[in-house]
Formats: C-alpha cells, structure tokens, sequence
C-alpha cells in the first residue's frame, strides 16, 4: 500500500530516544516485581517456620540441642530452598544475597531462620537479603527483609505434617 506524499512518518530520532526509557522503565517494573514475590515468599516461609518451630520443639531443656541443632537446620534448609537460596535462576531473579548488611529493624547479618527462646514465647526471625543494586539513574545499598513471628512453647512436640502431603520431612 503506498503511502500519500502530505503525510508524515513516525520520526526514527523519537523512537532511538524513547526505546531506552522503555527498558529502563521495564527493568525498573522487573525489578519490583521481584521485591513483591520475595515479600510473599518470605511471609509464607517465615509462617511455615514459625509453625513447624511451635508444633515440633520441646519445652525440656534437656532436647535443647536437637532443638536447636537438627530441627532448627532442618527448618532452615527447607525456608532457604523455598525463597530460591538454592535454585541459581531464581536467586538470581530475585537478586538474593548470602550476606546481610545490618539494620536496625533487622540486625541479622545472614538470611535464614533464628529462634530466641523464652519462658512463654519463642521469637521465630526468618531473614532475606539482596543484592545491591546500581542503575545509571538509581543506587541502592540492597535490602534486608525480617518476618518476626511469636509462638508459645508447647509442652509436647508433634510432627508437622502438610494436608494431603507425605508425613516425612
């Protein structure tokens, strides 16, 4: 189809100018995306953990050390597969990080679960932290996410079991 000769082309300088404003506005939409999926994925994480800490840790102290050393690692390792620590592409996609700068609301300096014990309430903390991120027009230190969840001691530990799942960890 021919084109009439009065009328006007879209004007190739435009497009050369807009087209990388266009990417870095996707990036940008990537990037908080990503910060959006890692917040839910930390909420859920940190609930499994706290609950999995409440239904299966003893009030005894003499299982202090299973508590602390098989259960808790156990607990970590499945938090830590769950928001992609150990799948590179969606660590990557994330942009998570394996060391935390410490803040004042979170003053971890490593991702993962940790558990302060009380008389009546454990304090679960499960960490998340990215990469530092730098754009021409944009420069961030990286951030570090905590979820804190409060769960009562039980006076006896039962096994958490997912509905409809297998009964092994």
């Amino acid at each position: 189809m021919k084109r009439a000769r009065g009328r006007a082309g879209q004007a190739t300088t435009e497009v050369v100018l807009l087209f990388p404003i266009f990417v870095f506005f996707l990036f940008a939409f990537a990037k908080i995306f990503a910060l959006l999926i890692l917040v839910q994925k930390l909420e859920i994480a940190s609930f499994y953990a706290a609950r999995r800490w409440q239904l299966e840790s003893h009030r005894n102290v003499a299982y202090e050390g299973f508590d602390q050393g098989q259960l808790l690692s156990n607990i970590n390792g499945n938090v830590m597969g769950y928001l992609g620590y150990n799948t590179p592409s969606v660590a990557s996609f994330l942009d998570l990080d394996t060391s935390c700068r410490s803040t004042q609301t979170c003053p971890s300096s490593s991702p993962g679960v940790q558990v302060q014990r009380a008389q009546v309430w454990n304090v679960v903390t499960v960490t998340v932290c990215t990469k530092p991120l730098t754009t021409p027009l944009y420069t961030s230190p990286g951030f570090v996410f905590c979820s804190t969840k409060y769960v009562p001691n039980r006076d006896r530990p039962i096994a958490f079991i997912l509905p409809g799942g297998s009964s092994s960890h």
